[in-house]
């Protein structure tokens, strides 16, 4: 990785090669943090292995969400709600009579 360098210029390509020396020495350092990361991963898999079997993952609590209602359930709620609406409608008529700009 050269390039070509004017007279004069001596310092660009001094900073060329440090930077390639620098480089070079970042990649050396990343190998050996890597053999030792991979020392280290062999010696945790290794005692896993010795301790025995898996490590026991706790049983699920059940289903998430919403429980599912039966049919008697989803009749008390559809009464409940036509009950909701039929008072909302009612209230919003009487809303609706009163004169434009003035709040009850």
């Amino acid at each position: 990785m050269y390039y070509q360098v004017t007279a004069g210029s001596f310092s660009a390509v001094a900073f060329l090669i440090e930077f390639q020396m620098d480089l070079y020495k970042a990649i050396q350092e990343l190998y050996a943090e890597k053999e030792k990361l991979e020392r280290v991963i062999a010696s945790l898999e290794e005692l896993q292995r010795s301790a025995g079997t898996a490590p026991v993952l706790p049983k699920s609590t059940g289903r998430r969400g919403r429980k599912s209602m039966n049919s008697k359930e989803r009749l008390e709620v559809s009464e409940r709600m036509k009950k909701y609406w039929e008072s909302r409608r009612k209230t919003g008529a009487d809303d609706r009579e009163s004169p434009e700009g003035q709040e009850s």
